[in-house]
């Protein structure tokens, strides 16, 4: 069911507001495709991946992807797509005789930016250079490779397919079939791990000279295995002596901090994800994958896609699991929630630009969040300080009080 935004003023952070206006730009276009098979679950994975059978269907999948877009087409006529992001499970199990005639299938229905980002997820253990020379050649012109670690302990533990020589040779094999755009993802706070362990998976990935490094921290999530048989994890103070410690490192070799798990060379940071976190629009296709459209009329609109395979490919069943149209009260955290993650923030005039809603319905909660040391002052930017980088939800609440 849609809920459709109350006509009357509403309540934010004690601020009345009007009626929310419609848009007089539309944000950028991207979209995100869903392959949702992997070759093993990991046991700290709580995205929605299915271990694969020896023979993927391939062709049924890029079949209900291009039907599912089909369905989608009516809320994006005349946009263009700036970014792709293959995303998953593993999407480099899938050829590049599918990837292909998928890529064909979208360019058919909504043109391509002239400098459109495509990338592709990848892990280590599924590098075939040939395919990966072919994916190429389609177009896809970034890769975002699944190391975790480099430390065979590690990567046991947590359950990957790879070895550390197989992580080091992707990277090379990477840009010996011409990507000379990739980032590498890597985890932190591993069970057992100490700061030197930390340290020398770090020094490993920036030695491969990736153009984009994603460091976070393991999380323990619901509904996976180390959330029902925990891990020894290290404790908060190890935790904060490699945050630091793996900070000034990375800002040392020219990785600079955008966003709170995302590190780039000078230009290279994932426009997809810049485009994602600064509230822009994305069509999401496949099994489980969500998505967020802007109308002109002023609604903003979240989707999200039947999660099982098998029903995703049932012709039976609907690809749309369900939908919700942002109302007045949600648009602010759900704006602030992924624009604070920002290091630098974004200009303050994106937020009636891109919500339909006044800028001073944020005055009284970001008069607080500046008042406790939360929010930069700085009118022409949202933007959290240090201090409201480490406190996010704290920052947060303050918009919601």
């Amino acid at each position: 069911m849609i809920h459709d935004s109350s006509a009357s003023p509403l309540i934010f952070g004690g601020t009345a507001q009007s009626p929310r206006a419609a848009l007089p730009v539309l944000p950028p276009l991207a979209l995100y495709i869903h392959i949702p098979w992997c070759v093993r679950k990991c046991p700290y994975c709580d995205f929605n991946s299915h271990t694969a059978s020896p023979v993927l269907p391939e062709e049924e999948y890029v079949d209900a992807l291009l039907a599912d877009l089909d369905q989608d087409l009516h809320a994006v006529y005349g946009r263009e797509l700036s970014s792709i992001f293959f995303g998953g499970g593993t999407p480099s199990l899938f050829s590049a005789e599918a990837l292909g005639r998928l890529l064909k299938g979208v360019e058919q229905r909504i043109p391509f930016a002239s400098d459109i980002e495509i990338t592709l997820e990848a892990n280590p253990g599924t590098f075939e250079q040939e395919k990966f020379v072919a994916y190429r050649a389609l177009g896809i012109n970034r890769l975002s490779i699944g190391i975790q670690s480099f430390q065979e302990e590690k990567l046991k533990a947590l359950g990957r397919i790879h070895n550390g020589d197989e992580a080091v040779r992707a990277a090379g094999m990477a840009r010996q079939a011409g990507f000379d755009n990739f980032n590498l993802d890597l985890m932190h706070g591993l069970p057992d791990q100490s700061l030197d362990d930390a340290l020398s998976d770090l020094r490993q990935a920036i030695a491969l000279k990736p153009t984009h490094l994603s460091w976070y921290q393991l999380t323990l999530e619901p509904n996976t295995v180390f959330w029902n048989q925990p891990p020894t994890l290290p404790e908060d103070d190890t935790l904060w002596d490699i945050q630091e410690a793996g900070q000034a490192l990375l800002a040392e070799h020219g990785y600079a901090q955008y966003e709170v798990s995302a590190y780039a060379q000078p230009g290279r940071p994932a426009r997809h994800n810049l485009n994602y976190w600064s509230f822009g629009d994305f069509i999401g296709i496949g099994a489980g994958a969500h998505g967020k459209l802007s109308h002109p009329d002023g609604r903003i609109v979240r989707t999200w896609k039947t999660r099982l395979p098998k029903d995703y490919l049932n012709p039976a069943k609907s690809f749309k699991a369900g939908e919700k149209a942002l109302t007045n009260e949600e648009l602010p955290f759900d704006f602030l929630m992924n624009a604070l993650r920002l290091t630098e923030g974004v200009e303050s005039r994106l937020y009636p630009e891109r919500t339909g809603l006044s800028l001073e319905s944020l005055a009284e909660g970001r008069q607080v969040a500046e008042q406790s040391g939360l929010l930069q002052v700085e009118p022409s930017r949202l933007a959290a300080t240090e201090r409201g980088q480490l406190f996010l939800n704290d920052l947060l609440q303050t918009f919601l009080s």
